[in-house]
This record gives structure tokens, C-alpha cells and sequence, in this order.
């Protein structure tokens, strides 16, 4: 308890235990040692007989006396801490006193009443000597205490160190992202891609981090290192979010040490406005491109950073949206894709987004080339289907009588199902095509492009995230599914064709159907619940949903039949189910 006193020139419990030990008189020693280790201000030693008269002990009266001199000590260090400016004399001055101060305190670092100085002192200290740094990271109660401004010093010298602290971290970041893609509601408003990118860097995580790395800009290279190292050893796209997340996190609190050397920092804070509007507009496009054309000659490697934050989901989310929307207003124009600059710079930025995991495993930073027969196959089909959804919405609104037969083709150009099969930007558009026409509820349209989703690039029709939003868009097509047309088309035809090789997709089912399954027409909904039924081997997330939805389903059957003048309510699915959710 008293380890450091004697390096100090304090007597300590060892003392006076000797003391006593080898003293004929232990009294008179006792009030010796009193005296040569109690406060010493003459004008106390008579005031202390009187405290003795009251009944208060010693240790009572010496221990409030130190608690409050100790209150003190910290009130001044935190007030020469906060004196003067990095680099001015002040600075320099201060530093002074608070190394000396720790010189002098640093030996009772293991005495509990005297801890909090030593870990106030080390707080404000610009720069710890190295020697007590060796000492607190050698001993893992101190380090475990020690203010987060001290543990910087610490890390920035052990990388394996700082690994472990943020280790945990990463992985809490990832599975929250999973489990959101995973989460029981159903909703178009209420997605994945809801929140604002102000509101997602609020979350914990990455509060975390941005508290750990502070302004010290060699931590912060060292978590980009962590994030780009398993970005490659993984594939997960999450890195890239938390990536983009985390310099407009340091941004927010203007930490300029680290934003000013950051270089996609300004290409980070444009594309952040356009994710926060959900649209890339001409003004921040004419921006962005300048950001890419202004990568100047032996610093290509800087590539490789802005491709990783193009691959954030969030980034391809609104490229591809913007890229569906320009298409649309293209052919309003009756323009051709070649001909509009934007569009093509979000195929450029899709395409570096893409060939993020190949540009920086490679550690060849140069952009894609982008395929010509995209912008002239690809992009004029996408359009004509768009000419036929126009069409058909034309059709719709006509009398019975003078409606076509069927506005669509039976089948799709062998360009279109190639190039979503082969490119992957071309597959990524064509998804978020999907999502679009879903979204406007067109169902012939979406009967007509299921077909060619089985088979896409790396299975991207499969993938969490166009899944999560798929189950979504297609709540507001409820009514759809009491038709066994649509539904065979849906499940037969296209999700049910490879779930059981794909858990994920096995799981984005069982989420649909526990929001759909009464209004799935009942002879399907008997094949479906065969068909999902879990293995011995299924995880267990998916046995879970299997065992909720067959409740459900026990349930309707048990409640009281629905007549006609009781319409059943639709509880899970009111909110996306009325117009106001389009």
C-alpha cells in the first residue's frame, strides 16, 4: 500500500512498525512520529488537542485535510494544462512544471489516494517520458485506468497493442451492419439505408474510435491499415462504410490535424452530402470529378483509398439510384447515354467502387477501363424497358377495351442478360432497375426481368444487401402474392433457386414470407413451408424465423374466420402498404 513513500523520503507503516519494535518508550515514539510526519504548520499543533477533546480521530482529521488538498492539486493541474498554446513559452513552462510534478508523484502511482494525481498529471502531459509509458504498459491495472489520452502514447509505438483495443470494436461494427440487413421489419421507408450519414457515425463504434485515435494522425493511419487489411482478407463491405465513417466522424469535430492530410477527406465530404440526398447532383458531380481528374502523377495510390469509399454501400447505393434516375430523364430528352457527362462520371465512380478489393489487392492503382459496349448496348436497353414501363403506365390508365395485350416481350435482348452476367457495373444498375420498378409496384415488369437474376455477376442478385432491400420494395406488391402466377414466378422462378446452397438467401425468405405468408396463395404457402423447412445443419438464426413463421401460421389458422365484413387486418405490413409509403 505504501510503496514509493520511502523513494520519496516519507515514513511509511514500515517505519513506525520498526520504530516501535526497537523504542523502550513506544508512547513518546509514537508522538515523535507524530510529529515529524503530521502536517507541519506551527499553528495546527494546538488546534489538534482540541480536535482530540471532540473525539475526532487523527486519521479522520488528516484524511479530510488530504482529501481536500488533493481536490486542489487537481484543479491546478487541469489549470496549467489548459495555459497557453502548443509551442509558446507557456507551453513550454507548463510542461515543465507537470513533468517535474510527475517526477515527484509518479513513485506513488500504486498508492490508491495519490493514483488520481498521477493519472491527471500523465492526462494533461503533451508527451510522457518513456520510461513511465514502459511502466504502465507493463502492468495491466495501470493501463487499464490510465486516461485515454495516455493510452495514445502508448499505442502509437505498438501497433499489436492498439490491434487488440480495436479488434473487438471492428467486429461489434460488423455484425451490427449484418444484423441490420437482417432485421424482422419490413419496410420501404424504414431500410438499411435509411438513416443519415450523420445520424450511423453517431453510433457507438464509431464514437469509439474517433475518441481512441484523437487527433494523432499515426493512429489514425493504423486503423485505415486494419480496415483495408480486412477488407482484402474478407470481402465485407462494411469496412468500406466504416472507413467513409469514420474521417466525416473527425470532420464533424473539425479535427483538422487529420482531415488536412487526409486526401480523399474533401472527395469523402462531397460524396457525403450527395448519400445524405440520396442523389448525385450536376454541381457535386462536377465537384467529385474534380477530386478523381486531380489525382496527380505518382500519387495513384491514393486510388486506392477513394475506390474503397466508393465501395461503401452507401456510396453505391446513391450512385446507382442517380444512375436509374438519369436514365429516365435521358429518355425524356430522347438523349443517349454518350451524350451526358454526368451519368458517365457515375459509371466511372461504380466502376472504381467495384474494382475496390481488385485495385488494392493487386496494388495496381489505376481506374477500370470502362467497357464502350456498356454505354452503347447495355444503357440503351435499360432504357427501353424503361420506354416499355412508360408505355404500359399509358396502357393502364386506358379503358378495358383498348388495352394491349401485352405491352412486353417475352424475351430480353441477349446484350442485356450477358452484360449483367459478365459486368458488374452493368449488374449493379440493373439490380437497383429492379428495386425501381418494384417500387412502382409495375408487376409485369418485374415478372419479365425475374428470369434473368438467377444468373448474375458473383451472384449479386443474392447478395444481403439487394435481398434486404428486394424483401422490402416487395411489401408494397402484398395483394400480388395471392396470385399464383406471381408468386411461382417469384419464389420458383428466382429465390427459391439456389437457398438451399445459400443460407442468407434461405433467411431473406423466411423474413418475407413472416410478413406475407397470409396472402400467399395457400397452396403455395404449403410448398414453400416443405421446402424452407431447416436441416439438421441450418444455423441457428434460421431455424428461429422457421419456428416464428410456423407460429404464425398455427395462429391464422386458429383465429376466427374473416368474412367479408371483416376484413383481417394487416398489421406488419400497414405502414408500406398505403400510398403515402411510395
Amino acid at each position: 500500500m505504501f510503496s514509493g513513500l520511502q523513494q520519496l523520503g516519507i515514513a511509511s507503516g514500515d517505519d513506525l512498525k520498526e520504530t516501535l519494535t526497537n523504542c523502550t518508550e513506544p508512547l513518546k515514539a509514537i508522538d515523535q512520529f507524530q510529529i515529524e510526519n503530521g502536517i507541519l504548520l506551527p499553528s495546527l499543533q494546538s488546534a489538534l488537542p482540541f480536535l482530540d477533546l471532540h473525539s475526532i480521530p487523527r486519521l479522520e482529521f488528516h484524511q479530510s485535510v488530504f482529501d481536500e488538498l488533493r481536490e486542489k492539486l487537481l484543479d491546478k493541474v487541469a489549470t496549467i494544462a489548459s495555459e497557453g498554446k502548443d509551442g509558446d513559452r507557456t507551453f513550454c513552462l507548463r510542461y515543465n512544471k507537470l513533468e517535474d510534478l510527475l517526477g515527484k508523484c509518479f513513485p506513488l502511482v500504486k498508492v490508491p489516494s495519490i493514483q488520481p494525481v498521477v493519472m491527471c498529471v500523465m492526462k494533461h502531459l503533451p508527451k510522457v517520458p518513456e520510461e513511465k509509458l514502459k511502466l504502465v504498459m507493463a502492468d495491466k491495472e495501470l493501463y487499464k485506468i490510465c486516461a485515454t489520452e495516455v493510452k495514445r502514447q502508448i499505442w502509437q509505438d505498438n501497433q499489436a497493442l492498439f490491434g487488440d483495443e480495436v479488434s473487438p470494436l471492428l467486429k461489434q461494427y460488423i455484425v451490427e451492419k449484418e444484423n441490420a440487413l437482417f432485421s424482422s421489419e419490413l419496410s420501404v421507408l424504414h431500410n438499411f439505408f435509411s438513416a443519415s450519414p450523420k445520424t450511423r457515425r453517431q453510433g457507438e463504434v464509431v464514437q469509439k474510435l474517433t475518441n481512441m485515435i484523437g487527433k494523432n494522425v499515426k493512429l489514425y493511419d493504423m486503423v485505415l491499415q486494419f480496415l483495408r487489411t480486412l477488407f482484402l482478407r474478407t470481402r465485407n463491405v462494411h469496412y468500406c462504410t466504416l472507413r467513409a465513417e469514420l474521417l466525416m466522424s473527425l470532420h464533424d469535430l473539425d479535427i483538422s490535424e487529420i482531415c488536412s492530410v487526409d486526401p480523399c477527406h474533401k472527395f469523402t465530404w462531397c460524396l457525403d452530402a450527395c448519400i445524405r440526398e440520396r442523389f448525385v447532383d450536376a454541381k457535386r458531380a462536377r465537384e467529385l470529378q474534380g477530386f478523381l481528374d486531380g489525382v496527380k502523377k505518382g500519387q495513384e495510390q491514393v486510388l486506392g483509398d477513394l475506390s474503397m469509399i466508393l465501395c461503401d454501400p452507401f456510396a453505391i447505393n446513391t450512385l446507382a439510384l442517380s444512375t436509374v434516375k438519369n436514365l429516365q430523364e435521358l429518355v425524356s430528352q430522347d438523349a443517349l447515354p454518350r451524350d451526358s457527362p454526368d451519368l458517365l462520371l457515375l459509371l466511372r465512380m461504380l466502376s472504381l467502387g467495384q474494382g475496390a478489393w481488385d485495385m488494392i489487392d493487386s496494388q495496381v492503382f489505376k481506374e477500370p477501363k470502362m467497357e464502350i459496349e456498356l454505354i452503347t448496348k447495355f444503357l440503351p436497353n435499360l432504357m427501353a424497358f424503361v420506354v416499355d414501363d412508360y408505355s404500359f403506365n399509358v396502357d393502364q390508365k386506358l379503358p378495358t377495351d383498348e388495352k394491349a395485350a401485352n405491352l412486353y416481350p417475352n424475351t430480353l435482348p441477349e446484350t442485356f442478360i450477358k452484360f449483367i452476367l459478365e459486368n458488374r457495373v452493368a449488374c449493379e444498375i440493373a439490380l437497383y432497375y429492379v428495386l425501381h420498378i418494384t417500387k412502382q409496384r409495375n408487376k409485369n415488369a418485374i415478372l419479365r426481368l425475374l428470369p434473368s437474376l438467377v444468373e448474375t455477376y458473383n451472384d449479386m442478385a443474392f447478395s444481403d444487401i439487394f435481398l434486404h432491400l428486394f424483401t422490402s420494395h416487395l411489401t408494397l406488391l402484398m395483394e400480388e402474392f395471392s396470385a399464383e402466377e406471381f408468386c411461382t414466378a417469384l419464389f420458383d422462378g428466382f429465390i427459391l433457386t439456389t437457398f438451399s446452397s445459400k443460407e442468407n438467401v434461405h433467411r431473406h425468405i423466411l423474413r418475407l414470407l413472416l410478413h406475407l405468408h397470409h396472402k400467399v396463395v395457400p397452396t403455395k404457402m404449403v410448398s414453400l413451408q416443405k421446402a424452407l423447412e431447416p436441416t439438421k445443419q441450418s444455423a441457428e438464426a434460421v431455424k428461429d424465423l422457421y419456428t416464428q413463421l410456423m407460429e404464425k401460421i398455427e395462429s391464422l389458422k386458429q383465429s376466427p374466420v374473416q368474412t367479408a365484413e371483416t376484413p383481417p387486418l394487416e398489421l406488419p405490413l400497414r405502414t408500406a402498404s398505403t400510398p403515402a409509403a411510395i
